[in-house]
């Protein structure tokens, strides 16, 4: 699947050409002239990287990558703001709120291809990290002083899902363990659980794995994965 890329920006002709740009370098681009909308598909929708212009009406580019930093699905994306401003001042606001690249119009075929070049392995690194394989195995878990036993449904570097919450609540944080494929000894981890899909399932975002954990799940992930 194409990586999946997200552009806004209040000018048609602009969104126009980046789509023209970017899509033939193998990605899937969604463009947006309507800021607030781009901040609700943020919420909901899963990307890889964003394209965000400075200055737009209702969220300008600042305030946008702020909320996209704050999801749960696009924090750790790369951001490039378009910017026709090449002040420090500008250049501070934009990494403060989490900007990686900025871009400078007017912009050509050219820089686009490079800057491209430069993000590709940032956007796979982020695509594997979310990347969720099926994986099954039983998972003992600790909420405050309660104690149940789920399955997992699918792993992957940054979190995993379970068959049901046991009860916890989105934000609450839980302790699991659990083995992991081709591993001597169980996981023991601390969670936050970041969302529930119907009928009990809970997905889970890992908060301590140690690295040699992490190097395991990450060896199921590149097995399975295909960039």
């Amino acid at each position: 699947m194409a990586p999946k890329i997200i552009v806004v920006d209040d000018e048609q002709p602009v969104l126009n050409l980046l789509k023209r740009l970017v899509e033939p370098l193998g990605f899937e681009v969604l463009t947006l002239a309507d800021s607030r909308e781009a901040a609700r598909r943020l919420e909901t929708e899963k990307f890889d990287a964003a394209i965000l212009d400075v200055h737009m009406p209702n969220l300008d580019g600042f305030k946008l990558c702020e909320r996209l930093r704050a999801t749960s699905l696009n924090r750790d994306v790369p951001v490039v703001m378009l910017t026709g401003l090449d002040d420090a001042e500008s250049m501070r606001r934009g990494f403060n709120a989490g900007t990686t690249f900025f871009l400078g119009k007017p912009f050509t075929p050219g820089k686009i291809h490079a800057l491209f070049r430069a993000i590709r392995g940032v956007i796979l690194r982020e695509k594997r990290r979310h990347a969720r394989l099926p994986y099954r195995t039983m998972v003992a878990c600790q909420w405050h002083f309660q104690h149940f036993r789920t399955a997992s449904l699918n792993l992957g570097e940054g979190g995993m899902m379970l068959e049901n919450s046991g009860g916890v609540s989105v934000g609450e944080e839980v302790s699991l363990e659990f083995m992991l494929p081709h591993a001597d000894e169980r996981v023991k981890v601390r969670a936050k659980l970041l969302r529930r899909e119907p009928p009990d399932r809970a997905a889970l975002e890992f908060l301590n794995l140690s690295l040699d954990d992490q190097s395991v799940i990450q060896q199921y992930i590149l097995v399975g994965v295909k960039d």
